[in-house]
């Protein structure tokens, strides 16, 4: 973790799901979601900044290691993850946009790099919550963005973050879908895969 230093990092948590069972049928491949989540310092707690520069290094520090972590967990080659995400939870004494600094202008580089690739955009939420509140990884296909099959989430929590002056800073991978996907659109093995959208 040399890249942002231990000092801005309080904890890493990596998560992984695994569903046999939807609906009361079994699946026959078990779909894998796996997160990793880093607890980090908010430089910017409690005041207004213009520059938020610092946020977007760690994001771009972050958009390696949380991923890695990830891949590792799901247990995958990287270039076998189907799905990604990322969001954020701000401490109440933070901004959503100090959420948007972290995510947006240089976590996803790195993030595909990590997989090999990813022509579509990441899906991404943030919101403001306390110590242990739920927030969803919004998903999708990394290379299509219409592959319906694709359409999905994660929800993640730490039951001790983000306090006040933390920032709670997510992704998630997937080896697949959701289980039994039956709404028809666009299917995985007519993905293109150029324009990030089929």
């Amino acid at each position: 973790m040399s890249d942002i230093g231990t000092s801005g990092i309080r904890r890493v948590v990596t998560v992984v799901e695994e569903t046999f069972s939807e609906g009361g049928k079994v699946l026959e491949k078990p779909t894998r979601r796996a997160a990793s989540v880093a607890i980090i310092e908010n430089p910017f707690s409690g005041r207004y900044v213009e520059d938020l520069a610092p946020l977007m290094a760690i994001g771009r520090a972050l958009g390696r290691i949380l991923p890695e972590r990830a891949v590792a967990a799901l247990g995958v080659a990287s270039e076998k993850v189907e799905s990604f995400g990322k969001a954020a939870l701000v401490g109440e004494d933070g901004e959503l946009e100090h959420a948007a600094a972290l995510l947006h202008p240089e976590l996803g580089a790195p993030f595909r790099d990590v997989l090999g690739g990813g022509a579509a955009l990441i899906p991404s939420s943030k919101k403001r919550g306390a110590p242990g509140a739920p927030f969803d990884i919004p998903l999708g296909h990394k290379d299509a963005a219409r592959v319906r099959t694709h359409f999905d989430g994660m929800e993640v929590r730490v039951s001790d973050a983000p306090r006040a002056n933390e920032i709670a800073v997510a992704i998630a991978v997937t080896d697949s879908g959701r289980p039994h996907p039956r709404v028809g659109g666009l299917t995985v093995d007519k993905v293109v895969g150029r324009d990030g959208l089929v």
